[in-house]
C-alpha cells in the first residue's frame, strides 16, 4: 500500500520515490543506466538518443514489418529460455518498445558494404585482366589485401576503446576509406585502362610501370585501412545505442548483430550483381565511381545522426593494463597463490563505475599473483591511504580481464578456417566460374555475381532462424528449451564449410570433364553448377559470423568490447593469410619438373579439385581442434548486482514451489 509520494532531484536525475511499507522503490530514470553519454558529454536521455532510430542509420535497414512470433528469450545470465508469446520490439522509439517498423533507407553500413564489396568482389579479376597477373598471383593479391583489411580491424578496435572513442574512430577512418575509393577511381581512369576498352574477359591491358602499380596499391590499401579500422567501431557503436540494463532494449541489443550482418549482406548483394556486371564488362571506372559515391553518401548519412547517438567513454589502454598484470605477476613470482582468490586486492571504490567488476576465477592462477597484497602495500593502503603502484599491484577485475582475453585466443585461432573458405569463395570460386559456360539465354553472367547466392542464402537463413526455426524449436521442445550456444553454432558452421569445399571439388572434376581441348581456358559446363557450393558457404556464414560477433563481444570485458569485435574480424585476417600461405606452398610443391601446378594459369591444365579437397581436409582437422577448445572454454563471470541476485532467489523459490 502506498503511504506517501515525493519527487527528488539528484545529479541531473529525476526520481519518483514511493514509500511502500517502509521500503523505497525508484521508478525508471529518464537516463540510460549503462553509463552512456550524449554528444555533449552529458548522461544520455533514453527518449532522445539511441534505440533503433540511431542504430538504423548505422545499419542501413529500418524495417516496416510487424512480427509476432513465439520465441525463446535468452537470459544472458542464466542461459535459460522462457517460453512466451513476444513481439520482437525493435521499433523506432528510443526504448525499442514498439513493433519492428522499418523503412528501407540507404544508410551507413549498407552503403559502406556496397562500396567496399564493389571493389572486393572483382579485385581478383581486376588483378588478372588489368594487372596481367596469373590465377595464383591474383588469388594471392586478393588474399593479402583482405587479410590486411581485417588486420586493421584490430588497430581500429584498439584506438576506439583506448583513445578516440567509437564515434571519432568511425569518422576518421570513413574519411580514409573515401580517399582510397576516389584515388582508385582516378588511377584506374588515367593510368591503368590502356588501351581503351581493355579489362574485359579475354582482353588484357598493357603492362604498367612500377609507379602506376604503386599508386593502385596505395589506393586499395587505403580502402583496406578505412574499412577495416572503422568496421569494429561501427558495429560496436551501433550496439551501444541500446541500454542492456533496460529489458526492452536488451532484446534489441541481442539481435542487433544479426541485422548488422543482414545490412552488410544487402549492400554486398547489390555490389555482387549490379556492380559486378558493370565491372566485368570492362566499365571499371564507372563501377569504382559508383563505389566512391556510395562511400561519400554513407559518411554524410552517418553524420546526420550525431545529435542522437549514444557514446561510451574510452577506457584505459588495454595494452598497458595487460602489461601491468604480467609485470606484477613476475615481480611476485615467489608469493604463494591463495586458494579461491581469498585476500586478493579488489578496489571497489576506485573501479570505473561504467565497467562491471569481474568475479575471480580459478583458471590461469599464476596471474593471480598480480593482485596479492604485500605487507608494504598493505601498510600504504591502510595507514597512509596511498594509491597502489599499478605496475606492482592490480585489481581482481584487471587480472580477470587478461584471463578473459587469453581464454578467447584458442577459440579465435580455430575460427580462421571459416575465413579461408570465404577467401577461396571470393577468389578461386570466381576464377573457376570465369572458365565455365556463363550464358543465360543471351545474357552473360559475371562470374563474381554467383556470390549473390551466398548472400541470399546467408540473409535468408538468418531471417528464418529468428522467425521460424527458433519458434519451431521452442514449440517442439516444450520443457526448458535450450538453443545452440554461440560456440555450438560456430562448430556447425565449420562443418558446412567442409561440405562446401567438397562440393566445389566435385564441381571442378565435372568442369574438367567438359573442358575444351583446344588449349583455351574454357568449359561447356554451366556456371549454375556452382550454386550448391555458394549456398553451403552462405549457410556456414550465417552460423559462424553472427555467432562469432555475438560471442567475442559478449565474452570480452566491458572496456574491451571493440577489441572483442576486432578479434572476430581479425580471425578473417589470419584466415586470409593462411589461404595465401596454403596456395603458395601448394603451388611450390605441385609446379615442379615442368608441371603447371594445381592452380595453373590455365585451370584446364591444373587440378583445382585436389586443392579444394586438401582445404576440406585441413578444415576438418581444424574442426576437431575447435571442438576441444570450445568444450574447455570457461565463460566470463561478472559480479552480480543486488537486484539480480534477489531476482534469481525469487526464481529459485518459484521453481521449488512448482
Amino acid at each position: 500500500m502506498v503511504f506517501a509520494t515525493s519527487s527528488t532531484h539528484q545529479k541531473n536525475k529525476i526520481f519518483i520515490v514511493l514509500e511502500l511499507d517502509g521500503h523505497e522503490e525508484e521508478s525508471i530514470s529518464p537516463f540510460t543506466k549503462d553509463g552512456s553519454i550524449d554528444c555533449y558529454g552529458k548522461p544520455a536521455v533514453k527518449a532522445r538518443t539511441g534505440g533503433w532510430r540511431s542504430a538504423s542509420l548505422l545499419l542501413g535497414i529500418h524495417t516496416n514489418l510487424d512480427i509476432h512470433v513465439v520465441v525463446g528469450l535468452k537470459d544472458i545470465r542464466t542461459d535459460k529460455f522462457n517460453r512466451k508469446l513476444t513481439s520482437l520490439s525493435i521499433g523506432s522509439t528510443a526504448a525499442g518498445s514498439r513493433s519492428l517498423r522499418t523503412r528501407l533507407n540507404q544508410m551507413n553500413q549498407l552503403l559502406v558494404a556496397l562500396a567496399f564489396t564493389g571493389v572486393e568482389v572483382n579485385l581478383v579479376l581486376f588483378a588478372k585482366l588489368v594487372l596481367r597477373q596469373s590465377n595464383a598471383e591474383s588469388a594471392n593479391t586478393f588474399s593479402r589485401w583482405m587479410g590486411t583489411t581485417y588486420f586493421f580491424s584490430l588497430i581500429g578496435a584498439f584506438i576506439s576503446d583506448s583513445y578516440l572513442g567509437r564515434y571519432l574512430t568511425c569518422i576518421i577512418f570513413q574519411v580514409v576509406f573515401n580517399i582510397g575509393l576516389v584515388l582508385l577511381s582516378l588511377s584506374t581512369h588515367f593510368l591503368l585502362l590502356k588501351p581503351q576498352g581493355c579489362g574485359k574477359i579475354g582482353f588484357l591491358c598493357e603492362p604498367h610501370t612500377p609507379l602506376q602499380v604503386a599508386i593502385l596499391y596505395i589506393s586499395i590499401y587505403l580502402i583496406a585501412l578505412g574499412n577495416g579500422a572503422a568496421d569494429p567501431a561501427l558495429a560496436t557503436f551501433g550496439n551501444d545505442q541500446f541500454d542492456e540494463e533496460e529489458p526492452k532494449e536488451e532484446k534489441s541489443k541481442n539481435i542487433f548483430y544479426s541485422y548488422f550482418y543482414v545490412a552488410l549482406n544487402l549492400g554486398s548483394l547489390v555490389a555482387e550483381t549490379v556492380l559486378a556486371y558493370i565491372e566485368t564488362t570492362g566499365n571499371w571506372v564507372l563501377g569504382f565511381w559508383i563505389c566512391s559515391g556510395c562511400g561519400i553518401f554513407s559518411f554524410l548519412i552517418f553524420m546526420t545522426g550525431t545529435l542522437r547517438y549514444r557514446h561510451m567513454k574510452p577506457t584505459r589502454n588495454p595494452i598497458s593494463r595487460f602489461a601491468q598484470v604480467f609485470a606484477s605477476s613476475v615481480k611476485k613470482i615467489k608469493f604463494q597463490v591463495p586458494e579461491n582468490g581469498e585476500g586478493l586486492y579488489d578496489d571497489k571504490e576506485g573501479d570505473d563505475p561504467n565497467v562491471k567488476r569481474m568475479q575471480h576465477t580459478n583458471g590461469l592462477r599464476f596471474l593471480d599473483r598480480a593482485a596479492i597484497i604485500s605487507t608494504m602495500e598493505k601498510n600504504k593502503l591502510l595507514e597512509k591511504g596511498e594509491n597502489p603502484d599499478p605496475w606492482k599491484l592490480c585489481t581482481v577485475t584487471q587480472v580477470e580481464e587478461v584471463k578473459c582475453i587469453l581464454r578467447l585466443l584458442p577459440v579465435w585461432l580455430c575460427t580462421i578456417f571459416s575465413s579461408v573458405v570465404f577467401i577461396q569463395m571470393l577468389s578461386l570460386f570466381v576464377e573457376q566460374g570465369s572458365t565455365m559456360n556463363r550464358s543465360f539465354y543471351k545474357f552473360q553472367i559475371p562470374p563474381a555475381s554467383m556470390t549473390a547466392f551466398d548472400i541470399i542464402s546467408t540473409s535468408a537463413f538468418i531471417m528464418l532462424f529468428d522467425i521460424l526455426i527458433v519458434p519451431l524449436y521452442v514449440k517442439i521442445v516444450k520443457r526448458d528449451p535450450k538453443l545452440p550456444s554461440e560456440l555450438q553454432r560456430i562448430g556447425i558452421g565449420l562443418s558446412f564449410t567442409i561440405l562446401a569445399l567438397i562440393v566445389a571439388g566435385l564441381v571442378e572434376r565435372k568442369r574438367l570433364e567438359f573442358a575444351s581441348t583446344d588449349g583455351k581456358e574454357t568449359s561447356s559446363l554451366s556456371i549454375f553448377w556452382q550454386i550448391p557450393q555458394y549456398v553451403l558457404v552462405g549457410v556456414a556464414e550465417a552460423f559462424v559470423y553472427v555467432a562469432q560477433m555475438n560471442f567475442f563481444t559478449s565474452q570480452a570485458p566491458d572496456g574491451l568490447k571493440s577489441l572483442g569485435m576486432g578479434l572476430s574480424m581479425s580471425s578473417s585476417a589470419l584466415g586470409s593469410y593462411v589461404a595465401d600461405s596454403i596456395l603458395t606452398v601448394v603451388m611450390k610443391i605441385t609446379s615442379t619438373h615442368g608441371r603447371p601446378g594445381w592452380v595453373s594459369p590455365n585451370l584446364n591444365e591444373g587440378h583445382l579439385d585436389r586443392f579444394f579437397f586438401l582445404s576440406a581436409s585441413l578444415t576438418a582437422i581444424n574442426l576437431i581442434f575447435y571442438i576441444v577448445c570450445a568444450r574447455r572454454y570457461k565463460e566470463i563471470e561478472l559480479e552480480k548486482k543486488e537486484e539480480e541476485e534477489e531476482e534469481e532467489k525469487k526464481e529459485e523459490v518459484g521453481r521449488l514451489l512448482a
